[in-house]
C-alpha cells in the first residue's frame, strides 16, 4: 500500500494523545506524542509523514468531544493495516457494537465476533489494539471484575474511562477534568 500518514495531537486528562491517519482512516492512536513515537508509527505503517491538518481534524474533534463527556459513538473510517485477521475481526466487532456506557466481557466479545478463541486470547487482542479509545478496548472487562489494561498508565486509566462513561460509579471527588491520578 502506498500513501502518506498525517499526525495530530490533543491534550487530554490522560495526557497528550497522538493520532495517525492515512488516506484510508485512523490507523493508530498512542498515549504519548514524541518524535520517537511518530517515527516508530511511520515505520510500522511504512508511510512517509505529511502535515495535513484537514485529514486529522475530524479524529481530533471527535476525541475532544469524547473527553468532554459527549456520549457519541466514534464515527471515523478505520485503517486496519496494523492488525492481523483475528485482531481485525474482534476489534471491528468491538468498534461497531459496544457503545458509550456499555461493557462486554472478554468471553462474550469472543463469541460475538465469532473469533473461535478463548477469553485470554481476546485479552491479548485488546492489549495489542493499535487504536485504543476510538476502538474502545477499555470497555472489555473480565467476567469477575474490571480486568486488565495496558493503555496509558494502566488499570487506573481504564477505571477513569469507565467512570467517565458511567459504567462505574464515580467517587465523590471524581471530576471530568481530573485524570486517573485523581482516583
Amino acid at each position: 500500500m502506498s500513501g502518506t500518514l498525517a499526525f495530530g495531537s490533543l491534550d487530554t486528562a490522560l495526557g497528550r494523545l497522538l493520532v495517525a491517519v492515512t488516506e484510508t482512516g485512523v490507523a493508530s492512536l498512542t498515549w504519548r506524542d514524541t518524535p520517537g513515537t511518530r517515527a516508530r508509527t511511520a515505520t510500522q505503517l511504512g508511510l512517509p509523514a505529511v502535515d495535513d491538518p484537514d485529514r486529522t481534524g475530524e479524529a481530533l474533534a471527535q476525541l475532544k468531544m469524547f473527553f468532554g463527556g459527549d456520549p457519541h459513538a466514534f464515527d471515523l473510517p478505520i485503517d486496519w493495516r496494523l492488525t492481523n485477521p483475528l485482531q481485525r475481526r474482534v476489534l471491528e466487532t468491538l468498534y461497531e457494537r459496544v457503545r458509550w456506557g456499555q461493557t462486554i466481557t472478554y468471553g462474550t466479545l469472543g463469541e460475538r465476533s465469532e473469533a473461535g478463541v478463548n477469553a485470554q486470547a481476546i485479552g491479548q487482542v485488546m492489549g495489542s489494539n493499535p487504536i485504543p479509545l476510538i476502538v474502545p478496548c477499555h470497555r472489555v472487562v473480565a467476567s469477575n471484575g474490571i480486568g486488565g489494561y495496558s493503555g496509558g498508565s494502566g488499570i487506573e486509566v481504564k477505571r477513569w474511562l469507565l467512570t467517565m462513561e458511567g459504567s462505574l460509579p464515580a467517587t465523590l471527588d471524581w471530576s471530568l477534568e481530573d485524570g486517573p491520578s485523581a482516583l
